[in-house]
């Protein structure tokens, strides 16, 4: 019996919240028994605009980075503002 675990990104989606945008990332984690796949499971995480990408996938980085333009981070970075005042 051999069992296997793999863990992917198996969606990534752009979120448009008005005036900017976030990235949703769900990662699934597959165990397979002998090539038979016996469980998956789900994480999800935000990727924000003023995110670190470089603690990110290649994949998932490729999509942020045309998404979070310096327009996109200017809006997030106001809508903070907004939301501490």
């Amino acid at each position: 019996m051999a069992l296997t675990k793999t863990t992917i990104n198996d969606k990534i989606e752009v979120i448009n919240n008005g005036s900017w945008s976030s990235v949703q990332v769900r990662t699934a984690t597959i165990i397979n028994e002998d090539g038979t796949e016996i469980s998956r499971n789900f994480h999800r995480h935000v990727v924000m605009p003023d995110a670190d990408l470089t603690a990110e996938d290649a994949d998932v980085s490729a999509i942020c980075t045309p998404v979070f333009t310096d327009a996109v981070k200017a809006a997030y970075a106001a809508h903070l503002a907004a939301q501490a005042e």
